[in-house]
């Protein structure tokens, strides 16, 4: 069986096609806002599958494809109650992102525990998965981007500048200074939240980075084990590889 996996967040929404034994090359992205049964006719035309499996944090959008492909495939919305091949040491598991699961079950087979997921997305989230293994909690902080328009927003004079690493720590320039605020500060609050983390979780953690600015802020940051781009759409194949294969039988 061949799988569209489909990772629908905040600002984009990525596709790719998976198998019992691995992420196949195609990949698909489309703006989230844009998602429709046209864009999405238009990013899946000629692309064949024989089952879809979704990670979603966008109710509305998550309502379109549903709509696109409930009644012609088999069809599995990532949550709590999937099989994602670790256990879940959480109060109250529903409250945990479709994303933040996807990130989770990717992360045994691929680097093994403990761990910490980074994802640098609107949002970055800290998943931290113990050695059991299983899902024990996280942390929730404004996205980069998030966090520059919010300034550029609130502010009369500063213009709205291209997230980059900074010559200097000292800036020359409004853009300058504004970018020793975003990517050194940022990093800052990587590296604190990583500290606290680290103090509570037993063992030493694998620390994985992924999400649209993870290679410009793991850059410098040492604590950061390697910048891992597919392992929320891998983590959607462990979990396809559980549901579709037990479908088979």
């Amino acid at each position: 069986m061949t799988w569209l996996l489909i990772d629908n967040s905040n600002s984009r929404t990525k596709f790719s096609l998976g198998n019992s034994d691995q992420l196949l090359p195609w990949r698909g992205v489309l703006p989230t806002p844009e998602i429709s049964p046209d864009s999405l006719a238009e990013v899946l035309s000629g692309i064949e599958f024989d089952a879809v499996i979704i990670c979603s944090v966008v109710p509305e959008k998550a309502e379109i494809l549903e709509r696109l492909f409930s009644g012609k495939c088999p069809l599995h919305f990532v949550t709590a109650a999937s099989p994602l091949g670790i256990g879940i040491d959480y109060p109250q598991p529903a409250q945990i992102g479709a994303d933040r699961l996807a990130n989770a079950a990717g992360i045994l087979p691929r680097h093994g525990v403990p761990a910490i997921i980074i994802d640098f997305g609107t949002a970055v989230t800290f998943d931290v998965i113990s050695s059991a293994p299983a899902y024990c909690g996280g942390v929730i902080a404004p996205g980069l981007g998030a966090m520059s328009d919010y300034l550029t927003r609130k502010t009369a004079l500063l213009p709205k500048i291209e997230i980059d690493e900074p010559p200097s720590a000292i800036g020359k320039s409004t853009v300058h200074a504004m970018q020793v605020g975003a990517v050194i500060g940022y990093r800052g609050l990587v590296k604190e939240i990583l500290a606290e983390i680290c103090k509570e979780l037993p063992g030493k953690p694998k620390i994985i980075a992924t999400g649209g600015d993870a290679a410009l802020i793991a850059r410098g940051i040492r604590e950061i084990t390697c910048v891992d781009p597919d392992i929320t759409l891998d983590g959607l194949r462990q979990v396809a590889t559980r549901v579709f294969c037990k479908m088979e039988e």
